[in-house]
């Protein structure tokens, strides 16, 4: 008999896990297991990507209600009788406002959410929480399961959450999985008495998959005449720490090296961004792309690729970035060892613009060190679909 699982993610928008997830769920056997997939928002980069056998819930009506804006979610949940729901939607706009930290006002908001969404009817065998915070909450406080498992991609004392929150709920999982030693250590440090639930499961990422699209486009730069083309795949948000790169672009320039620098990703730190790189007169050195459903393509007509990083997980893009044998260049965050041996197939460098630039230098004037990290990732699979088994195990 299949066994039925169930997926929680707030979307499939751009983005390390969301992309982790589908990557995941095109190596299930669906011949084992029956598949379905919560949402708060059923838009997103990754949704074509998605398996056809996978089943993606409706919103209840007053979820639907709820996410209207504020002045029609609560009119409209007000005419229909439903004066807590309406009263919570008031409460959770005036969280979203006045907690600064981006974290915390998910955690605190979540009750206040919660209201507006029923229980689920169907019970599952497991039910899975991808990310931080609220898709953990919703499968500890609305999912009848006989295993609950939470994710958590990335260092968990970067995330600015308040761990008294979340450990109640840590405490129904039966297991908690992360994406990179670093991660798993982190994380039993911070919650000792979690550490037995912890297991670790790599991102699932696969070279057929990525050399087959990267081939796809062609020329996606536009290259000039003898420039250099510096890529970086991230989120515009703080953590990726884009502003570094900036003022990298800006001093490679000074220094007489003929370089753009292209950024794929979207977030809220795009107007502050194009201000900086404004200021810098960097309109056509630095160029965000906005998103791309295929990355690929960029990767491989790229010269080199470089995270800015403040902390992360495990990053996908890096591991793509290696899959297409590019030189890479990432700052000393603290999982950066999990997947860049210095000097071997790619360079980690200080955190600043000084650590950038030197590290841009050295790929660019030493070709033998250039020859040595692409060939050393030539000859390293770098395959990661059997990490599905693991997942068959903890279930």
């Amino acid at each position: 008999m299949k066994k039925n699982l169930l997926f929680v993610i707030p979307s499939l928008s751009a983005g390390g896990g969301e992309k982790s997830l589908v990557s995941l769920l095109n190596q299930i056997d669906y011949d084992q297991y029956n598949v379905d997939l919560f949402l708060f928002n059923h838009e997103g980069l990754f949704m074509e990507y998605l398996p056809k056998q996978v089943k993606i819930l409706p919103h209840p009506e007053e979820f639907q209600l709820f996410s209207k804006p504020l002045f029609k979610s609560f009119t409209a949940l007000f005419i229909k009788g439903k004066l807590q729901i309406a009263l919570n939607r008031v409460l959770f706009a005036i969280k979203n406002r006045i907690i600064q930290n981006v974290s915390e006002r998910e955690q605190y908001s979540w009750k206040h959410l919660s209201s507006s969404i029923t229980n689920l009817d169907r019970y599952y065998d497991t039910a899975i929480g991808f990310l931080e915070k609220t898709s953990i909450y919703y499968c500890v406080d609305k999912v009848n399961a006989h295993r609950k498992i939470g994710w958590i991609h990335n260092d968990y004392d970067k995330l600015g959450m308040n761990p008294e929150f979340d450990l109640p709920y840590f405490n129904q999982l039966n297991k908690i999985v992360t994406v990179s030693e670093e991660c798993a250590n982190v994380f039993k440090k911070r919650f000792p008495d979690q550490k037995d639930k912890v297991d670790l499961m790599y991102n699932v990422v696969s070279p057929k998959m990525i050399n087959h699209m990267a081939n796809e486009q062609t020329d996606v730069f536009q290259r000039r005449k003898d420039e250099i083309i510096v890529l970086t795949i991230a989120r515009l948000h703080p953590q990726k720490g884009l502003e570094i790169a900036v003022e990298s672009c800006k001093e490679l320039i000074n220094k007489g090296y003929k370089l753009r620098w292209f950024v794929i990703g979207e977030g809220d730190e795009r107007e502050r961004l194009k201000k900086l790189i404004k200021k810098n007169k960097l309109e056509q050195s630095f160029i965000l792309l906005g998103l791309k459903a295929n990355p690929y393509p960029y990767i491989k007509q790229a010269d080199i690729y470089v995270q800015t990083s403040r902390f992360e997980g495990k990053s996908i893009a890096i591991d793509e970035a290696k899959i297409l044998n590019k030189p890479i260049i990432v700052t000393d965050f603290s999982t950066a060892k999990d997947q860049i041996t210095n000097g071997h197939d790619g360079l980690i460098v200080n955190m600043n613009v000084k650590g950038v630039v030197e590290g841009i230098v050295k790929v660019i004037t030493k070709k033998g060190l250039q020859c040595t990290l692409i060939n050393n990732l030539k000859n390293v699979h770098l395959g990661t679909e059997e990490e599905v088994k693991k997942l068959y195990k903890i279930i």
